[in-house]
């Protein structure tokens, strides 16, 4: 059975947009492992948890091999999902920082990415990305949409390059608006998971 990984990283709980989208779609469907970043925050990268992922457990103390731990179950759902959808509403033109702490406790040399002679190659392979993103105001093709460019990037740093992006805009712009950006976006993302 294919297993899919929901991260969902909105603040605003049952009443996000990308939240209702992402649970809309997926209600019903088996192979789901949903982990919401806001909920159950992940520790945001400091000189403590940079000691913690990069030094040998052993040398831990209690509270630093929690941290050890939470990043290799992390990763070890990543690496069991055959997709992953990904809820990225945008905050200031960029992720919320509930997505940017998960991807600093995933990104971990010689485990989801190795450094070569030609540059970081991605350790995880073979699996189809969706990301859901959305907005009050419309920034899809322009230089705004900063989302896309950084979650290509950190995605395809780890390996994961098969990256699709579902869009609803305008959710702040008028009631009509809002309705047809959501209505698109559930098609979209249907048609893709």
């Amino acid at each position: 059975m294919a297993q899919t990984l929901v991260l969902k990283s909105s603040i605003l709980g049952e009443h996000s947009q990308s939240n209702q989208i992402i649970d809309k779609v997926l209600e019903g469907k088996s192979g789901i492992i949903e982990r919401d970043l806001a909920a159950n925050p992940i520790p945001v990268l400091d000189l403590n948890v940079a000691t913690a992922l990069r030094s040998p457990a052993e040398d831990l103390s209690d509270e630093l091999k929690a941290v050890l731990a939470l990043s290799n179950q992390l990763i070890d759902e990543i690496k069991a999902a055959d997709q992953i959808v990904i809820g990225a509403p945008m905050y200031n033109f960029l992720i919320p920082t509930q997505l940017k702490n998960y991807f600093d406790l995933i990104a971990r040399a010689g485990v989801t990415f190795s450094y070569t002679e030609n540059g970081p190659v991605g350790l995880l392979e073979n699996k189809k990305v969706v990301v859901v993103t959305t907005r009050g105001g419309l920034h899809k093709d322009s230089p705004r949409n900063s989302i896309e460019s950084y979650l290509t990037t950190i995605l395809g740093f780890i390996g994961l390059t098969d990256v699709e992006f579902v869009y609803a805009e305008a959710l702040n712009m008028g009631d009509e608006p809002a309705a047809e950006a959501r209505e698109q976006a559930l098609t979209q993302l249907a048609e893709l998971v």
